[in-house]
């Protein structure tokens, strides 16, 4: 079977750990050239002395890929655009960026700071604008220019971000912000020929040693269910041209299993006709909250 994104050129950010790295390996697997982007920061964002992004760019060449590192802020708005300009340096293209970097603050909504509150919405919401605005800007004149453009948004959201998760407000403001950027980039973009989706994945990483280290932890002789390894051939797929149908989704994967969200929708109402008193609308409401569909839980609720 042929590889699935052979000659594709892919951008992952925050790919020298986890998701990102599991990401970085299987889409050159897939015969993808990539760029490896991660600053190589703790999971606070606290600076490093690492630099894993080399360390796996080692493991794709040992293995007979392409890759190069590359060390930009995703934050930063000029670094996204020499992020997309490593691509076109090294592999004179690009076909797909996978925005993957992020970290987590967790804090109880009473003890979280504004600084806080801003680095998590930073680096994940205005991480997931800089590197695709860029990408699209180059996607945007390759049309403009007479060429056929076959591009793709992949973004990180959560199940923090669709249903919520105590002690996490700010990252679940920032995955559900991801989410709805998901579906407004698939709506405006798909003119250009490109498409956005979004992952909400369920995996063992750096960010969920703290919350849910021993529910993710693997089991003897059992599939692990948690290995960041299961979500990177949806992501392989999601950056090929045979998903060039597909876009506006969210995707949820949890070991071999596989579901697209549904998000927020129309659900019961009533019409009065006329203007409502504020003092008849409890019942209403009442009656209205008790014929809906049951929400899933918020986790750790």
């Amino acid at each position: 079977m042929a590889a699935i994104c052979e000659n594709r050129v892919v951008i992952v950010t925050g790919a020298g750990r986890g998701l990102g790295r599991a990401y970085a390996l299987g889409l050159a697997a897939e015969g993808a050239k990539v760029v490896v982007n991660d600053l190589g920061v703790g999971t606070h964002g606290d600076a490093t002395a690492e630099t894993p992004a080399q360390q796996v760019v080692d493991e794709i060449k040992a293995m007979g890929g392409q890759a190069v590192a590359n060390y930009d802020d995703v934050t930063d708005f000029e670094a996204g655009g020499r992020i997309v300009k490593a691509a076109l340096d090294a592999f004179g293209d690009l076909h797909a960026v996978v925005n993957n970097a992020g970290f987590v603050r967790d804090r109880m909504f009473v003890s979280c700071t504004p600084d806080e509150w801003d680095a998590v919405l930073r680096v994940h919401l205005r991480g997931h604008f800089c590197v695709s605005r860029h990408a699209v800007d180059y996607w945007r004149a390759q049309q403009k220019a007479g060429k056929t453009v076959d591009a793709r948004i992949i973004n990180t959201s959560s199940g923090a971000g669709l249903q919520g998760s105590v002690g996490q407000s700010a990252y679940s403001a920032a995955k559900g912000g991801i989410a709805s950027l998901t579906l407004v980039q698939a709506a405006e973009l798909r003119r250009y020929g490109i498409t956005a989706n979004g992952l909400a994945p369920n995996a063992r990483t750096r960010m969920t040693e703290t919350a849910f280290a021993e529910a993710m932890q693997a089991k003897d002789g059992e599939f692990d269910i948690f290995a960041p390894e299961n979500t990177a051939p949806l992501v392989a797929w999601l950056c090929s041209s045979a998903s060039a149908e597909v876009t506006g989704q969210i995707f949820e994967l949890i070991g071999g299993k596989i579901r697209i969200c549904l998000g927020w929708n129309d659900g019961p109402e009533f019409d009065k006709g006329s203007r409502w008193d504020a003092a008849e609308l409890g019942d209403r409401i009442k009656e209205l909250v008790a014929t809906r569909p049951a929400p899933k839980a918020v986790y750790g609720a």
